[in-house]
Formats: C-alpha cells, sequence, structure tokens
C-alpha cells in the first residue's frame, strides 16, 4: 500500500523534507544562541556597572579607545579642570526627579590639548597655560594625545543654574569614575533637543562638543562615584553599553527562532498530511473504492456500430415489406386473371 513513497514524485518530496527540517532546526538554534548571547553580554554588563563603584581603578590610557568590554570599568586619571568652561546637561532624571548634570572638561598630565585652528601649526600659544609645565610635549604620539576628557562631577535637581555648581578643584587632582560611551539624541535618558542657551549641553559626545570647545576631546566621558563630602552633588549612576542588554534586537532573535522553529514543524506536518492523503487513496484503490488511476479505462464502443445495427434492422424490416409488396402485387394478378 506504501509503493507510492518509491515513485520519483515521492522521492522529490522525501529529500526536501530530510534538507529542510535540519537547516530549520540549525538556523533556529542559531538564533537562540545570538538571544542567549545577548542575555549574557547583558549581565555581565549590569554586573560590571553594579561593582564599578567597588572596582579596582586601571589607568585612563589602558582603557582607550573605548570599547563594549571597557564600557562600565573604572577609570584615573590624573589631570586639571578647564574652570573657565563647566557645562550644564539639561532635562536628566534621577530619583525620579528632573535636574541636569553638572560637566567639566578635564586636561590629563602629559596630554594637556592643543587649541584647534591657526595655532596647530605648532606655535608656543597654541596649548592653555596648564601645558606650559614640565610635561611640554610629553603624549604627542600617544592614543588620544591632545584631548581633553568629559568629567561628569554629579547631578543637581531642578533647572539648570550655574550659580548653584560648586567650581571644580583647581590644580592637580586625580579623578575616578565609570568610563561611559558617547550619547546621542536618542540615547536613554536623554532629554533636551534643539537650540540650547549658551553653556548647556543636549547629550554628552565629542561631536556635541566640537563647537563648543576649542579643543578636541576624548569620544568618552566619565561619572563620578564619590563626590566630596558636604558637596551639593549626587553622583550619576553608570548605565551599560548600547547593544549589550535585552533590546529590540535581541527580541528580534527570539522571534526568528520561534519562526524556524515553526518552519521545521509545518514541513514535518504538510509532509504527514500528503502522506495520509496518499495512504488513504492507495487503501481505496485496493478496495476497489475508486478506480486506479494507472490502469488504462476500457475503450468505448466504436460510433459506427449502433448505427449499422439499425440500419440492418431496416433492411430486415423492409423486406417483408418488399415481399408483402409483391406478394400483393401477385394476388392482383391472379383477381384480374380470374
Amino acid at each position: 500500500m506504501y509503493r507510492f513513497l518509491l515513485t520519483p514524485r515521492w522521492w522529490g518530496i522525501n529529500v526536501f523534507v530530510v534538507l529542510a527540517i535540519p537547516v530549520c532546526l540549525f538556523m533556529g538554534s542559531w538564533q537562540l544562541g545570538r538571544f542567549e548571547s545577548r542575555v549574557d553580554t547583558h549581565e555581565d554588563q549590569r554586573r560590571v556597572v553594579d561593582e564599578a563603584a567597588d572596582a579596582t581603578a586601571e589607568p585612563l590610557d589602558d582603557l582607550l579607545p573605548i570599547d563594549q568590554r571597557t564600557v562600565g570599568r573604572t577609570a584615573e586619571v590624573t589631570g586639571r579642570y578647564d574652570a573657565d568652561r563647566t557645562l550644564l546637561v539639561p532635562d536628566r532624571r534621577l530619583d525620579d526627579q528632573s535636574g541636569f548634570y553638572v560637566l567639566d572638561l578635564l586636561f590629563p598630565r602629559g596630554d594637556e590639548p592643543a587649541k584647534r585652528g591657526a595655532d596647530d601649526a605648532g606655535s608656543a600659544d597654541s596649548a592653555p597655560e596648564s601645558a606650559e609645565s614640565d610635561h611640554d610635549g610629553e603624549g604627542a604620539g600617544a592614543e588620544g594625545a591632545g584631548k581633553a576628557l568629559p568629567v561628569v562631577r554629579g547631578w543637581l535637581p531642578g533647572a539648570p543654574d550655574a550659580d548653584r555648581v560648586p567650581a571644580p578643584p583647581s590644580g592637580e587632582v586625580t579623578v575616578t569614575g565609570v568610563l561611559q560611551a558617547v550619547e546621542s539624541h536618542n540615547s536613554p535618558g536623554v532629554g533636551a533637543s534643539g537650540s540650547l542657551p549658551r553653556g548647556q549641553l543636549g547629550f554628552i559626545s565629542a561631536a556635541s562638543l566640537v563647537n563648543v570647545v576649542p579643543y578636541d576631546v576624548h569620544n568618552a566621558w566619565i561619572t563620578v562615584q564619590r563626590t566630596p563630602k558636604g558637596s551639593p552633588l549626587k553622583p550619576v549612576p553608570p548605565v551599560a553599553a548600547d547593544n549589550t542588554g535585552l533590546d529590540m534586537k535581541a527580541f528580534q532573535n527570539l522571534g526568528y527562532t520561534a519562526e524556524w522553529f515553526a518552519f521545521a514543524g509545518f514541513v514535518l506536518f504538510m509532509w504527514f498530511r500528503l502522506f495520509r492523503r496518499e495512504a488513504e487513496l492507495a487503501r481505496d484503490i485496493e478496495l476497489g473504492l475508486v478506480p486506479d488511476p494507472s490502469t488504462d479505462p476500457p475503450e468505448p464502443s466504436p460510433t459506427g456500430a449502433p448505427a449499422t445495427g439499425t440500419s440492418g434492422s431496416g433492411t430486415s424490416t423492409g423486406a417483408p415489406v418488399d415481399g408483402t409488396s409483391g406478394t400483393s402485387g401477385d394476388s392482383a394478378e391472379t383477381t384480374g386473371v380470374r
């Protein structure tokens, strides 16, 4: 009854099913692995961020250039603040309150940035006063040489107000904070957009600072986790790097996993449905309930046969008529003779 499985049509169906199901299962498993990898990375980043306050600080140069591996690590850098350029980052929430970040630029020791523009030719006036120290020329060939580091010293509630902001420490200081990736206008927590008053910044990045300060800036920033005693500033909690958490991409991987496994189940279901239909048809043929489509149907009778029979019948019928006619004639002749 199952001899139909040996037909070329079913050979093709079976080969397709044998190849399609493993491919669907492999792709589903791969997408599931991608989802699990994102979950693990998310947990690692959360653990790094949670432990950042107590983690051992590492030199900033060892963590640059920033990437997903170094985001959330505790960095330490020694230098001087640019006391003339304290910036405010408005519309930032902390503890369910609206407020603003206090952002300052730090000139790392031996890495004091040179001013941009015509002064870049190498004149003596191209560096700030802090560059005129024992560290002249140091770090010129190092990674990120000549760049300031944005430092978020803390958060204050309410509307941005420069008069409420404590001045940054003077002289050379050692700053310890959690390394963070640059922001964009659609980063989580960014609220300000459009044109802002002088001295305010919508989001923290080297691109947003290029027209605000006259020197180059690192494409990363740190958030200080321990503010001075008695300071009104509250530490800004660090955040995990983008694309390392349970974001839309992670749930897309999970959705693709379900789709591939559903495809595998659909292929198997359709094969079983076709097989059952063919098996039922073969059984009905064996029982004689339906004609076998593979056998030749009986040949129909020739078209002229019925007509020939009718004609013969007419001929035989005509014979008696002729005979009757002749007999009638003979009778007439006999009658006339009499």
